[in-house]
């Protein structure tokens, strides 16, 4: 049973009020932040701080995203409703969740087995349009492209080709790519034709590795 208290919506309300200070605007990315239980995506030891703006640990060496990390990735990519998402790094689900209770249908990918097999059950808790997938995130799902919106969760080496051509024509990738010492530039690549791509960043964040090839489990 999902367990979401009075005190639990007063507190998602508090992050949401720092998150706008921080300076995330869209008002559909907010309304999603303040609907979503995160301390249902926690483990048990974490509770108390699920409404702080702080990453966490989820097991296998992943962790959940400070919540302003995910409204500022979520904000880029302009998520509308009805858009297909290709998410790669599912980790505890709450960015999927976050793009469903905005109205995308989200396709999401996970390499740790341990990770995957959690996540999955438990995303079957929620009403939205989630399909959870096991598999390597630097080839994409090519069998469910293109797609409206790609986002990655994690830090990139380098821009994966596979990804960009699997995004629709006017569509966009969001995704942390490595600079130095464990930083990652946001980048927003937006797919202006067949061939043409525009590329922006956003600042600097620092994420857990994209991981390489997919790992014994």
């Amino acid at each position: 049973m999902l367990n979401d208290t009075y005190k639990h919506r007063g507190l998602r309300k508090k992050l949401v009020e720092t998150i706008r200070a921080k300076g995330i605007k869209d008002k559909a990315v907010l309304q999603a932040i303040n609907a979503i239980p995160r301390h249902l995506f926690l483990d048990s030891s974490f509770l108390e701080f699920a409404y702080q703006d702080q990453a966490f640990p989820i097991g296998s060496g992943q962790t959940i995203s400070q919540p302003y990390t995910v409204a500022f990735q979520t904000e880029i990519l302009e998520i509308k409703p009805g858009d297909t998402v290709l998410e790669v790094g599912t980790g505890s689900g709450y960015q999927a969740c976050v793009f469903g209770e905005m109205g995308a249908k989200v396709f999401t990918i996970e390499r740790q087995k341990k990770l995957f097999d959690k996540t999955k059950k438990f995303l079957t808790q929620f009403n939205y349009r989630i399909k959870v997938f096991y598999g390597d995130g630097y080839k994409g799902l090519p069998a469910f492209s293109p797609f409206d919106k790609i986002i990655v969760t994690a830090g990139a080496p380098f821009i994966p080709e596979e990804l960009l051509k699997q995004l629709k024509i006017g569509g966009r990738l969001v995704i942390p790519v490595d600079i130095d010492s464990g930083l990652q530039e946001m980048t927003c690549i937006r797919r202006i034709s067949e061939n043409d791509y525009e590329k922006r960043l956003h600042g600097q964040f620092r994420f857990v590795p994209m991981l390489g090839k997919k790992a014994n489990d």
